[in-house]
């Protein structure tokens, strides 16, 4: 049966993208098909439905592969004319019937109600408790807080959930959102206590509500001058309006400030970019006013002071401008992704994501998608939060993915490089990172220089003692403990990281030799290996090895195939083994097909409780059909989960043609067979790639030592 949550509110400005962002997490994380339904939607023009940035947000990022004009009902004036026509059941019904078509094609559907903003619907409250019933959907309910006091948002909270109960619906929770932070626990603590239902209290956040500077640039209709795509999208939080002199101007700019100036005040423009790149403060950007561009010199000095930060120029002067902008908040959308991480970090932070989950009643997918699976490790990670180590400090992708991991709560960050660099480099981004708080149930970050570290002493002696047999003295060992894999690595030895994550920039040499000569393999394993977890369309499947050994010999290939097996049960994948080769079966005769033989029957005498199949190739590994016919009864042949490469030439050829033909998504290379966690990128890791690496080092390393 397909569940609908009907998220709605009782006025404007409640934030509510927010929650619905975070809920439909929750359905993608159950289920494979989910939908998004708005009843009513505003026009872009006169006719056109669909101009909405959170639908396009959620299109992108979970996927959807409904049309996009099946996700609307009607634009507001349609909705208006029809129940002038025919009235209000009229009305109802059609949206009942837009609604039902979406259900047809999902296992649950989120749907938006009305925004309170120029709607024009009579008691709006009690149309959206009526549409939700209609549409048989739980009912999430949010009350806006912004600026209130204690006793006004419990007042209002509870006054909505009278409304919305008196009108037959099913509430699944109460969420009172933009809440100020003093006033959250005592909230909380008396809506638990007067309400029957859960309820949840998220406190304002002030980069959800900063609008970045391409939402002004479209608000005012700006020419951009200068900026990438990463300085467009820096949060504005506050206007420093420029008409003083440099001296006077500098001291009132203050982080993520967009200085509003006339364009022909270059003092003021060079002095901002210069104080921006500078580090004291980071700026969001600069808008020119009266239409005037600054000559190609000024502009060209600009360029080299801040590359990335946005110069934009509007016709209308200071005061038009000022107007235009005051009003304008922060929206989340596909031109927002920071926005949306931040919203889903919140989100998560202050719901109870089990227990309303649990109020679905939905039953969780037997497909796993890319999706559901980089979820759950997510998931995974964030109930057992650990310590990982990111030696490229100052590399863009790594504090982009780090700020994701520390919103989303998934795990505590050292970032290594030299702490004015990195936090130069991260408020280029517009990224912020907190200050780590003792006691603090958030995850943290900490930034630490391996030339300066109280650490280098100590770990240079440890280093030379574990290298002591090549030679190395400790005056040598102070220089090499400074490299960043290296300090990385060594944290991890010594417990004060669980794990680290490197290679974004660094060769994979650069990452491996370090574990290999610090960390070393774990009881039982006779080699390191690599897996690449690979995400198609149904299914999650463990290719090993594509990225570490390039001619394993058959008791290599064995351990690779056992350590491949345990890394997929430790990922939730149930181990069915194949070890691949060009014949199947007795079919095939020579030194490489004797090779993988004498490989199966080792795995078999070692392990004599793992599902293994070889030789055997591909097709009959993964293909029902093929298998019956090559292999019929075999407990693996077609059903293989776990495919064992017989040589590095194979695997690595093999997960690229499958994840560029094929379209999966390739998680890895995770390592195995060391003490302790350490995992290479790829030198082209896309933001997500890193964040997924870094979430299953986590979970490696919530697995005992002597276990792994």
């Amino acid at each position: 049966m397909t569940r609908s949550v009907y998220v709605t509110g009782i006025d404007r400005g409640d934030g509510r993208q927010a929650v619905e962002l975070g809920v439909m997490e929750l359905l993608s994380r159950q289920v494979d098909r989910v939908g998004v339904f708005r009843p009513l939607a505003h026009a872009a023009s006169p006719g056109e439905r669909g101009s909405d940035h959170l639908i396009e947000l959620l299109r992108t990022r979970y996927r959807l592969e409904l049309p996009p004009t099946e996700l609307y009902g009607l634009t507001y004036e349609e909705a208006a004319a029809l129940q002038a026509a025919h009235g209000q059941d009229e009305l109802v019904s059609t949206l009942v019937d837009r609604f039902r078509a979406v259900e047809r094609q999902c296992e649950a559907v989120l749907v938006l109600g009305t925004d309170f903003s120029d709607t024009n619907i009579p008691d709006e409250l009690a149309f959206n408790a009526r549409l939700a019933n209609e549409f048989g959907a739980w009912v999430l309910p949010v009350v806006g807080g912004q600026g209130e006091d204690e006793q006004t948002v419990i007042a209002e909270v509870r006054n909505a959930h009278r409304a919305y109960r008196d009108l037959g619906c099913s509430t699944l929770a109460m969420i009172a959102n933009r809440v100020t932070p003093a006033v959250k626990q005592p909230v909380l603590r008396v809506l638990s206590e007067k309400l029957p239902i859960p309820v949840y209290v998220i406190p304002e956040e002030v980069a959800l509500a900063a609008p970045t500077v391409a939402q002004l640039v479209e608000a005012t209709g700006a020419e951009v001058l200068l900026g990438d795509a990463a300085g467009l999208a820096r949060d504005v939080r506050s206007f420093v309006f420029g008409g003083a002199m440099l001296p006077t101007f500098l001291p009132a700019l203050t982080e993520g400030a967009l200085v509003v100036t006339p364009g022909d005040r270059a003092d003021l423009v060079i002095g901002s970019l210069a104080a921006h790149a500078a580090g004291a403060p980071p700026i969001a950007g600069v808008l020119l006013t009266l239409g005037q561009h600054p000559g190609p010199n000024v502009m060209a000095l600009a360029a080299r002071l801040a590359p990335g930060t946005p110069v934009a120029v509007v016709p209308e002067g200071s005061w038009l401008t000022a107007a235009a902008l005051t009003h304008l908040e922060g929206r989340i959308g596909p031109d927002s992704p920071r926005k949306a991480e931040i919203a889903l970090g919140l989100f998560e932070l202050h719901v109870d994501t089990g227990e309303l989950t649990k109020r679905f009643e939905l039953s969780r997918s037997e497909r796993v998608t890319p999706m559901m699976f980089e979820h759950e490790l997510l998931e995974r990670a964030r109930a057992d939060r650990r310590h990982i180590v990111l030696p490229e400090g100052t590399e863009d992708r790594v504090l982009q993915a780090a700020e994701v991991l520390l919103r989303r709560n998934i795990c505590d960050l050292t970032l290594l490089g030299e702490p004015e660099a990195v936090q130069r480099k991260a408020a280029a981004l517009g990224i912020e990172l907190p200050q780590p708080q003792e006691g603090a149930d958030r995850a943290q970050v900490r930034i630490v220089d391996p030339a300066a570290s109280p650490l280098r002493q100590q770990f240079a002696e440890l280093y030379a003692r574990l290298r002591a047999h090549k030679g190395m003295t400790v005056e040598q060992a102070l220089d090499v403990v400074t490299e960043v894999s290296y300090f990385g690595t060594l944290m991890v030895r010594e417990g004060i990281a669980d794990g680290m994550v490197s290679g974004a920039v660094h060769s994979t040499a650069a990452t491996i030799r370090p574990a290999f000569e610090v960390i070393k393999t774990s009881p039982g394993a006779a080699i390191v290996s690599s897996v690449f977890f690979m995400c198609l369309a149904d299914r999650v499947l463990v290719y090993g090895d594509c990225a570490v050994n390039p001619d394993p010999d058959a008791r290599q290939l064995a351990d690779i195939a056992i350590q491949s097996a345990e890394t997929a049960a430790q990922f939730g994948v149930e181990p069915r083994v194949a070890m691949l080769s060009y014949s199947t079966g007795t079919s095939g005769f020579g030194a490489d097909v004797d090779k993988v033989r004498r490989a199966t029957e080792l795995v078999r005498e070692q392990r004599p409780d793992l599902l293994v199949e070889g030789p055997i190739q591909y097709d009959a590994a993964v293909d029902a059909h093929v298998a019956a016919t090559k292999l019929p009864g075999s407990p693996v042949a077609g059903r293989a989960s776990v495919l064992i490469f017989p040589d590095l030439n194979t695997g690595n050829n093999t997960y690229k043609a499958v994840q560029r033909s094929a379209g999966a998504v390739a998680v890895g290379p995770v390592l195995q067979g060391l003490r302790k966690p350490v995992n290479d990128l790829s030198r082209g890791a896309l933001v997500e790639d890193i964040v997924n690496t870094v979430a299953i080092t986590a979970i490696q390393s919530q697995t005992p030592e002597g276990a792994r």
